[in-house]
């Protein structure tokens, strides 16, 4: 088995690198915080286009996945670039609807598999707020073993992150499915969904450490680059430790969502992990994919290693705000600098889909 990523995955990061940088992003993200989510949803769209809802959602409903690896490749980009919107939602909907099954499954998933629908989420033990939940076509709310369509994104409350706005979904709606499956979907939903939080927080934590080594290298003091001295560069390089720390943390547990309870997925070769991380993923077959109504099989562990890569790259991330804030001086404060947008994601990702406490108790509890 190998354990570095094919050159089908990373060429896969590379394209969505190109597509994101050409998309000018801090531009959609101050679109996006100031209320025009116009820009934010053809950016969504071609995202779309490219692949990336499509990882989440079983083959049965258009999707190709899931693809937790590339799912990992996709969001470290994303974050890397500080793509606005629910995206952590709308991918752990992909399990969510995909395990409860029913009409809700049949309407939303094809177009979340498209990126032509965006859907932000709640969950019971997660928190009360949907993010984005004013930009997206619809809002899902999970109480007990019932799964509801929320009637509206109900009252924002403050966010740190005005690109990352939250809301009170408003109460009641009708059930569109429910059962014991709605609450084993919504367990695998919750680790999606951190699963993907966490590798946008990494992708956050390396731009912003990437931003701060180009400053340095610029910025003089007594008449050198600050970047020579030693404390910044040993600052520096904790911080790019705790992210390098973070990466394989994030690929094991994609290793273990790929897994079912009993190893591999069906349809994988002997020996291998099927879109394990560097593993030769095969074609999914019409098998190999969930059905209607079939919850996301993973191996006993995958909620442990998820929580562990979450509070690792939670961490990382936020650990290269603060280098990224002190290093960058007072300037790191202001609006006009594009890089304030990632100082004001790290933490609000660090915190989102499990706090790096209840993180901890996971990995403890095993």
């Amino acid at each position: 088995m190998r354990f570095l990523l094919t050159d089908e995955q990373r060429e896969f990061g590379r394209s969505l690198d190109a597509l994101l940088t050409a998309a000018d992003t801090p531009a959609v993200l101050r679109a996006w915080a100031a209320g025009d989510h116009g820009p934010g949803r053809a950016l969504w769209g071609r995202l779309g286009d490219a692949g990336v809802f499509a990882l989440a959602v079983p083959g049965a409903y258009g999707g190709v996945g899931p693809l937790p690896v590339e799912t990992a490749v996709a969001c470290v980009e994303l974050g890397r670039h500080a793509v606005p919107g629910p995206v952590a939602e709308t991918l752990a909907a992909g399990a969510l609807l995909a395990g409860a099954g029913g009409t809700a499954a049949d309407e939303w998933l094809p177009g979340i598999a498209s990126g032509t629908a965006v859907v932000s989420l709640t969950l019971e033990g997660y928190g009360p707020y949907a993010p984005d939940a004013d930009a997206a076509d619809a809002v899902f709310t999970v109480t007990g073993d019932a799964l509801r369509l929320a009637p509206g994104p109900g009252e924002p409350s403050a966010s740190a992150d005005p690109a990352r706005r939250l809301f009170r979904p408003e109460p009641g709606g009708a059930p569109v499915a429910k059962g014991p499956a709605v609450r084993a979907a919504a367990r695998a939903a919750g680790d999606r969904a951190a699963f993907a939080t966490a590798a946008l927080a990494l992708g956050c934590g390396e731009e912003l450490l990437r931003a701060t080594v180009a400053y340095v290298k610029q910025r003089t003091q007594f008449g050198v680059p600050v970047g020579s001295f030693q404390a910044v560069k040993h600052r520096l390089a904790d911080t790019l430790l705790g992210l390098e720390f973070a990466r394989p943390l994030l690929y094991g547990a994609a290793v273990e969502l790929a897994s079912g309870p009993c190893g591999p997925r069906a349809g994988t070769e002997p020996g291998r992990a099927s879109s394990g991380a560097g593993a030769e993923a095969p074609a999914e077959s019409a098998e190999a994919s969930p059905g209607a109504g079939a919850a996301v099989a993973t191996s006993p562990g995958a909620g442990a290693a998820v929580a562990a890569a979450k509070v690792a790259a939670g961490e990382a991330g936020y650990a290269a705000a603060r280098t990224a804030l002190q290093l960058h001086g007072a300037i790191g404060y202001t609006e006009e600098l594009d890089l304030a947008w990632w100082l004001r994601r790290a933490r609000p990702l660090r915190d989102a889909w499990g706090t790096p406490s209840a993180c901890r108790a996971r990995v403890l509890a095993g």
